[in-house]
Parts: C-alpha cells; sequence; structure tokens
C-alpha cells in the first residue's frame, strides 16, 4: 500500500505536469477564477504589448520618413541658396557692366552735346545771316529804296551793350527819313530794346531820329509789349 508519502509526492507531481488535474484541484478549492482572470490578463497584456509594439513601429516609420523629408527640404533650400548666391553675383555683375556702360553713355552723350551745341550755334548764326540775307530784298521793296546799308559804329560809351563794343544795324533813307531795321529770324524783348538803344546812339551821334522796324517771322508777347511801349514797328507774320 502506498504511503501518505507516496502520495504526497504524486500530489505535487500531477500539480506540475498535469494541467487538467491543476484546474480540477484549482477549481475544489476555489481558484479556477483567479487562474482564468490571470490567463485573460496575461492574453490582454499581449495584445497591447503588440498593439504598442506597432505603434511605435508606425511611429518610427514616420520618423524615419519626416527625417527623409527634412533632409530632402535640407537640400532643396541648399540648393535654393546657392542659387540665390549666384543670382547676387550675377546681379552685382550687371550692376557694374551697366554702370561702366552708363558712365561710357554719358561721356559720349557730354561728348555728343557739345558737339551738338557747337554745331547748333553755327547754324544759328549761319541761318540768322542768311535769313538777313534774304530779307534785305523784302525790306528794300517794302520801303520803295534801291538799297539797305549798314551803318556800323564803335560805341565807347557802352551805351547798347553796356560796355564799349562796335554796333552795327541796317540803315535806309527814304525822302530824308531814316529807318533803322534790324531783321531777325525771332524775337525777343531784349532784341526790341536793343534796336531802341541803338536808335538812340544813332540820333546822338549822326543827329536824326530814325525810324524803327524790326523784321522777324517770330516774336514772343514780352518783346510785341517792348515793341508799343518803345515805339518800334514789327513786321511778322499775320
Amino acid at each position: 500500500m502506498a504511503t501518505e508519502v507516496d502520495l504526497k509526492r504524486e500530489l505535487l507531481r500531477l500539480l506540475r505536469e498535469d494541467e487538467e488535474f491543476r484546474l480540477a484541484v484549482a477549481g475544489l478549492i476555489g481558484l479556477d477564477t483567479v487562474i482564468l482572470e490571470l490567463r485573460r490578463l496575461r492574453e490582454d497584456f499581449n495584445r497591447f504589448v503588440e498593439l504598442e509594439e506597432r505603434r511605435w513601429e508606425e511611429e518610427r516609420r514616420r520618423w524615419e520618413e519626416n527625417e527623409r523629408r527634412w533632409e530632402e527640404a535640407y537640400r532643396r533650400f541648399e540648393a535654393i541658396e546657392e542659387e540665390l548666391r549666384r543670382l547676387r553675383e550675377d546681379h552685382n555683375r550687371l550692376r557694374e557692366d551697366f554702370n561702366r556702360a552708363y558712365e561710357s553713355f554719358m561721356r559720349r552723350m557730354d561728348s555728343f552735346e557739345r558737339k551738338l551745341i557747337a554745331l547748333g550755334t553755327r547754324w544759328g548764326v549761319e541761318s540768322e545771316k542768311a535769313f538777313r540775307e534774304a530779307m534785305r530784298g523784302i525790306v528794300e521793296e517794302i520801303l520803295g529804296v534801291a538799297k539797305v546799308e549798314k551803318w556800323r559804329y564803335y560805341d565807347r560809351e557802352g551805351e547798347v551793350l553796356g560796355y564799349p563794343a562796335w554796333v552795327e544795324v541796317d540803315l535806309a533813307i527814304r525822302n530824308g527819313v531814316h529807318v533803322l531795321i534790324e531783321v531777325k529770324a525771332s524775337a525777343s524783348d531784349s532784341d526790341v530794346v536793343k534796336l531802341w538803344k541803338i536808335g538812340r546812339l544813332y540820333e546822338r551821334v549822326v543827329g536824326a531820329k530814325p525810324r524803327l522796324i524790326l523784321v522777324t517771322p517770330f516774336i514772343d508777347e514780352s518783346g510785341v509789349d517792348a515793341a508799343r511801349r518803345l515805339g518800334v514797328e514789327v513786321y511778322t507774320k499775320t
């Protein structure tokens, strides 16, 4: 017959090795509910661990993707920064080239302007002279004289110009009337005043009060007003 010691040993072996026996014993002593709850807790814990592992894997992939995107954005930023640097260099070169071209252009314009002014001055003098010569015959015809001559006098007192200088004006004498004629391609009040001053000088030198005539196709309003005030006759376009 088995002894008490042998039964204890057999019971301990069955508890260790036989799960069904363990559950049966646990049920007898009220531990089966606890064991089942522990199993469910272990299963829930395992599912929780698996879920967290999947979440951590997703987060890791997201971090890797974000890191890849940041690296790509940084490379693009570096490329943009390099392009901006090249654009700044190109802009600086273009600005320097423009400044040099502008300075060269201004130097050429200054030279051209000086030449143009010189040419304009020469053309103005020559055209004025040509106009005067062309009008001489018309004036002779208007006044009914054979010839219009020059009256030239050295004004030592500077009565006309304010300093000693030669002055000259066209002169025609008809029926004892002395006529001083000034022909201008264009005229202003200063031309009127100058003719009036020459008339006063002529009267003092020659002793005859002249009739003053200004012939011009263009005269401004100030010239017209000055002529009216000083008694200078103006023949201009109608």
